[in-house]
């Protein structure tokens, strides 16, 4: 396997909802000397989890097995897929596995367990390294306030993450952003859920989370909420202004970021290139800010 040639698994809702951040993705990954291969992955499964988990850890496992045909681990830039590929690879040893074992005989499939998954940012913090990263910026964020919205799967269960960061007190994109000259803030509730996972059955309960995170964000003083999960961009940037309509609040006009979109400004990568132009929060006063032209 090549140390930095990996497959990409966008998964269901990026290249749908949230195509900046596979823009940029793609955009950083080049500036760093990263090949993403796509492949023809389908779901990860997570959506049928609570209702057949067989068929969920069938869809899971079968896109792994196609990595490892490939001999390519595995890099997600959303946190579920993430969480439900790594769980279906570390997890082979069950009658559960048995089942699926057949499933996968009946496509022709085998997997072994020869290649890991690792969200992006995971793999840029343990294993690029944050020294690298810093190597690559021309133009240092100096003076830009950050806040961070880790997101539920990103760090946990733990243990399918190998506990590399601290779910209660997580540091891993922290210093990441710090890397790139920024200064990262810390508000209250910044380890709350987005709401998104309630939406389909309490659409009120999830804007109301959604809504009071925003609120938190904007007494921190920030100039954006940077995130790397895709249903928690559309929580804060898509809902962003149906949640100031429904609530009749004062327009938040908080940009919310990609990682890799924060990363491409500070590695001085033409705004055109990074996918702002899907960013539904308008984000030039935030370019204006670290002087580059949108």
């Amino acid at each position: 396997m090549s140390e930095r040639e990996f497959a990409l698994f966008l998964g269901c809702t990026i290249p749908v909802r949230c195509l900046g951040y596979e823009v940029s993705t793609r955009r950083v990954a080049e500036e760093l000397g990263i090949k993403l291969v796509d492949l023809n992955f389908s779901c990860c499964g997570y959506p049928l989890k609570n209702v057949d988990v067989i068929a969920a850890k069938s869809m899971a496992t079968a896109n792994l097995a196609l990595a490892e045909s490939k001999k390519l681990n595995i890099l997600t830039i959303c946190s579920a897929c993430a969480g439900t590929l790594a769980e279906a690879s570390i997890n082979r040893e069950n009658p559960v596995s048995e089942q699926v074992k057949k499933e996968l005989e009946k496509q022709g499939l085998t997997f072994k367990g020869l290649i890991w998954v690792k969200h992006f940012a995971r793999y840029l913090y343990e294993d690029y390294g944050v020294d690298k990263i810093r190597e690559h910026v021309k133009s240092p964020l100096k003076g830009l306030r950050v806040a961070i919205h880790y997101g539920c799967h990103y760090l946990r269960p733990s243990e399918i993450y190998d506990e590399f960061d601290d779910p209660e007190h997580p540091k891993s994109v922290k210093e990441i952003i710090e890397a790139l000259g920024a200064t990262v803030v810390n508000y209250v509730g910044q380890l709350d859920c987005c709401g998104g996972g309630t939406l389909t059955f309490d659409q009120k309960l999830g804007v109301m989370l959604a809504k009071k995170k925003l609120d938190n964000v904007r007494k921190a003083n920030v100039d954006a909420l940077v995130l790397f999960c895709p249903f928690c961009s559309i929580m804060y940037d898509g809902h962003q202004r149906f949640i100031e309509e429904q609530f009749g609040c004062e327009p938040y006009n908080i940009p919310v970021l990609f990682l890799p979109q924060i990363m491409g400004l500070a590695f001085g990568i033409d705004p055109k290139e990074l996918g702002f132009e899907y960013n539904k929060v308008d984000v030039q006063p935030l370019l204006d800010k670290v002087g580059v032209k949108g």
